[in-house]
């Protein structure tokens, strides 16, 4: 593949990765807002009940400025905020009330008074209690609430957003000490439902824009070297690689220990190869977007657009080298990897996928779900994974262990060959049997391939060829 296609591939995936965000932001939020309509609009939130001994409960200062900021653009959200406050048990009254914060701060000096510092999203509040020795005469007396509601009983205040800085208070109507109340806490945005309109439209304006330059880039040219020309249904001809169409499955993983291997150096190869972890983490997020663009394609065509096959071959080719290098792979070279999606045939690791031809389409919708069962193997076998969360006397938060099988096998070859200078061949074989099992499945879930991965462990270096016959004497 050119470098100006890989370029267009590229700059397309991330293009598409704000799209899909400004698109499912837009859907989620229309969604929101036509189910709150049946609420006035509001989204609300209900805190854990809220309890003080002292005279009044108020929130940290809010500044809502409409600098820097147009002030047009502050008044045209219209948000509006909802308290609904009720005493547990129906008894006494309760004032809640939203003031200037320099009001507020004046009304309240000397009066002990718990601050609201933190609300988490499970709604459980964080106070800082503020020390104090005077009493607070009646909240409904002051003039210079914004928006109050008092009484026994529910109380609903509603209060459209103003320029300012602003406090929510909660106290007892007659300013007595002792507060307990079940508070909602409900906002409302009036242009909510046109922003995530617009929203959508601009999202899928980028997509579109994103899917364009990829297809660009995805184009197969017949004239480039080494490509055919279209079949005769003006379809582009994908070419399986002939080693890879002869293995037992489209995926043919293989590898080989390269002589001599240093005993030591496999403890500064992670060091030396985060280079190529920055870059693989930057691939493999552009590859993911560009797996459901080609899962897209396949359900509409029932094909794997050639460019993003090439493109998704490389990063995996990529990945293997550099896993193998200074990884689970088996660090069973010392030469570096290459900074390269192509195929390197030279390299002691190695990896193809035999290009598909016509892919079913419903599979798309299914793969990941029909490779459940290999994915719980791999979890203990390659990923490893046990955890658990506990709030008991111990304090233990969570425990949790990976690396699985896999990692345990590479780690006893590497303190083998830092003692011993050899590597043995046995646990290579065995090593890159998991990885290989590893990568099919990958292969297979990315939608490269509608051949269902078997079941078996293949040892060795060499993808073992079908009907394979062992030597006789």
């Amino acid at each position: 593949m050119k470098p100006g296609r890989i370029i267009a591939i590229v700059v397309g995936a991330l293009l598409a990765l704000p799209a899909f965000a400004v698109l499912i932001g837009g859907t989620v939020l229309t969604i929101g807002a036509a189910v709150e309509q049946r609420d006035g609009g509001y989204f609300d939130e209900t805190l854990d009940r809220m309890s003080t001994a002292t005279a009044a409960i108020v929130t940290a200062e809010a500044d809502l400025q409409a600098d820097p900021g147009p002030r047009w653009a502050f008044e045209y959200l219209d948000v509006s905020v909802r308290l609904q406050v009720e005493a547990p048990d129906e008894a006494g009254d309760l004032f809640v009330g939203i003031g200037p914060a320099a009001d507020v701060e004046a009304y309240l000096a000397g009066v002990a008074r718990d601050e609201v510092v933190n609300v988490d999203f499970r709604g459980r509040v964080e106070y800082r209690y503020v020390p104090g020795t005077g009493t607070a005469e009646p909240p409904g007396e002051q003039a210079f609430w914004a928006a109050t509601g008092s009484g026994g009983g529910a109380q609903t205040v509603e209060w459209d957003i103003e320029d300012g800085e602003w406090v929510v208070v909660l106290m007892n109507g007659d300013g007595s000490p002792g507060i307990l109340a079940d508070v909602t806490v409900g906002a409302r945005a009036g242009a909510l439902l046109g922003i995530a309109i617009a929203m959508i439209v601009l999202g899928a304006l980028l997509l579109a824009a994103a899917v364009a330059i990829i297809a660009a880039g995805a184009r197969r040219r017949p004239e480039a070297a080494g490509e055919e020309a279209p079949s005769a249904a003006g379809e582009p001809a994908l070419q399986a690689p002939a080693p890879a169409a002869t293995s037992g499955t489209p995926v043919r993983l293989e590898a080989r220990i390269d002589s001599p291997l240093s005993p030591g150096m496999w403890l500064v190869k992670w060091l030396l190869a985060i280079p190529h972890f920055i870059v693989l983490v930057i691939l493999w997020v552009i590859s993911a977007l560009l797996t459901v663009i080609a899962g897209v394609a396949i359900l509409f065509t029932g094909r794997y657009p050639q460019g993003i096959f090439e493109f998704n071959l490389g990063v995996m080719r990529w990945s293997w080298r550099v896993v193998f290098y200074a990884g689970s792979g088996g660090l069973g070279t010392d030469r570096y990897p290459p900074f390269t999606l192509g195929e390197e045939p030279d390299y002691p690791a190695t990896l193809d996928i035999a290009a598909p031809g016509p892919l079913s389409r419903g599979l798309v919708l299914v793969k990941w779900l029909l490779a459940i069962p290999h994915y719980l193997v791999l979890a203990f076998l390659v990923g490893g994974g046990i955890g658990w969360w506990s709030n008991g006397p111990w304090g233990i938060d969570a425990v949790t262990w990976s690396g699985g099988v896999l990692g345990i096998l590479v780690l006893i070859a590497a303190v083998t060959l830092l003692f011993t200078g050899r590597y043995p061949a046995a646990l290579f074989d065995l090593i890159v049997g998991l990885n290989r099992w590893a990568f099919r499945v990958f292969a297979y879930a990315a939608l490269m391939t509608d051949q269902y991965p078997p079941f078996r462990l293949d040892q060795g270096g060499r993808d073992p060829l079908p009907g394979a016959r062992a030597p006789t004497d």
